[in-house]
């Protein structure tokens, strides 16, 4: 998907009004595709009613709806931020709006993991019923005159077929299912929730949690890193990525002995040469050189491209 930049209408109120009512009775003229189905059965394990009520609120400035989004997403997570917190982050004024990229920069920068979610409503559901706020990218006008706009779904009502967003400069905008459905899906249903580490989303696939927290561990403290690798493992715990992560996280954290047990057992469950070979460089370290050596044989054993890696490990136990 092309990155936009999304500036917030110029006179948010009367504007955004005006131009509603051009654009949705054009498209309501069309089909709503997921819609009717989720109506007519919705999942069972579903409330069929949730509002986030508590979720703060930052009314937007002109051009502003990317800090404000996100400066209430990152809020509801647990992270105080006001929208002039992350303004000079995420929005560019020589494009007059936020990029989505610079969206999940800025979640990161605050110290919460930005997850991308299926495009679903069913998802964004979830995500609510979960207790996550859902940031989503919507296009306000037509196809051939777009105004993209940030806003955030706190809720959902399945008998009024209903979401409830924080939008723009309206506290609690309730727009019917098919309409949201229709402005979310010309973004191709662009959406992503801001966690604390360590809190997953609900519908995310293990692909984007993995994405998601390569991306956070660059620049959060490792501990914070390790808490949202272990909370992925215990939901994914096939996954070498995700224990190599661990393992990584812990160390840089300074916890040899939780790093020593993530490589030991990624290598146990999976057989890899790197989870070997870092096993076997935290255990000398730890002092334990005749385990170490052991290990380092194992992995220049399997060869492979970390062969001669292995091997500098080995020769390492006796330095």
């Amino acid at each position: 998907m092309k990155e936009r930049a999304v500036p917030a209408p110029r006179q948010p109120s009367s504007f955004v009004a005006l131009l509603a009512g051009a654009a949705f009775a054009l498209v309501l003229a069309g089909c709503a595709v997921q819609t009717p189905r989720l109506l007519a059965e919705p999942p069972a394990d579903l409330p069929r009613r949730v509002e986030l009520a508590e979720t703060p609120f930052f009314p937007q400035e002109e051009f502003q709806c990317g800090p404000a989004a996100l400066a209430t997403a990152l809020s509801a997570a647990g992270l105080p931020t006001r929208p002039d917190d992350v303004a000079d982050q995420v929005f560019l004024p020589v494009r007059e709006g936020s990029l989505q990229l610079e969206m999940l920069a800025g979640s990161r920068r605050r110290g919460a993991v930005a997850t991308r979610i299926p495009g679903t409503l069913e998802a964004v559901m979830r995500e609510t019923a979960a207790g996550h706020p859902v940031v989503v990218l919507q296009n306000l006008g037509l196809s051939w005159i777009p105004r993209w706009h940030y806003a955030v779904v706190i809720g959902y009502d399945l008998d009024e077929g209903a979401f409830v967003l924080r939008s723009g400069t309206t506290e609690r905008l309730q727009l019917a299912m098919r309409t949201f459905e229709h402005t979310w899906d010309r973004s191709e249903r662009w959406a992503f929730v801001a966690l604390p580490p360590g809190r997953l989303p609900t519908s995310a696939s293990e692909e984007e949690v993995t994405r998601a927290l390569v991306a956070f561990e660059r620049n959060a403290p490792p501990s914070a890193a390790a808490r949202g690798y272990l909370a992925a493992l215990a939901r994914w715990p096939g996954s070498l990525v995700l224990a190599m992560g661990l393992g990584n996280a812990r160390y840089a954290a300074g916890d040899l002995s939780g790093a020593e047990q993530a490589f030991r057992e990624a290598a146990a469950r999976h057989g890899s040469a790197a989870a070997l070979n870092n096993h076997a460089r935290v255990l000398i370290e730890l002092g334990r050189r005749d385990e170490a050596r052991q290990v380092a044989q194992q992995a220049v054993r399997l060869g492979g491209p970390l062969h001669d890696t292995a091997l500098a490990t080995l020769r390492a136990v006796d330095e």
